[in-house]
């Protein structure tokens, strides 16, 4: 039993490690929209944010949040990030949903 639970917090801990940084900037643009009502639209290219490993783009427009696979490798892994983001904003009343747009990236809608 003692090694079951170990190797659950081990699981754990990687899985969510995994996506920290990604949780970070998403986080920032989430909250900076609902203090500012609106991330805007005027100076996207600035505010595109890069996880260091270079796995993720990063892209607030207006009151969503767009989140792509840098790596075209990794585009059959786009229903597991949805699902991850799903689960962190799960009980987040400023995220309204998280979805798969139709040109393949995850949407964090903060409308």
């Amino acid at each position: 039993m003692k090694i079951f639970f170990s190797l659950f917090l081990v699981l754990l801990f990687v899985s969510c490690s995994n996506n920290s940084e990604l949780y970070k900037i998403t986080d920032s643009f989430v909250e900076s929209i609902s203090n500012t009502g609106s991330y805007g639209f005027l100076d996207v290219t600035n505010d595109t944010k890069q996880t260091k490993d270079g796995t993720f783009q990063v892209m607030p427009v207006g009151k969503l949040i767009i989140v792509k696979y840098l790596n075209a490798e990794n585009n059959n892994k786009y229903e597991d990030l949805k699902s991850d983001l799903k689960s962190h904003y799960l009980n987040d009343n400023r995220v309204n949903d998280v979805y798969i747009n139709q040109g393949g990236t995850v949407v964090i809608d903060c409308r």
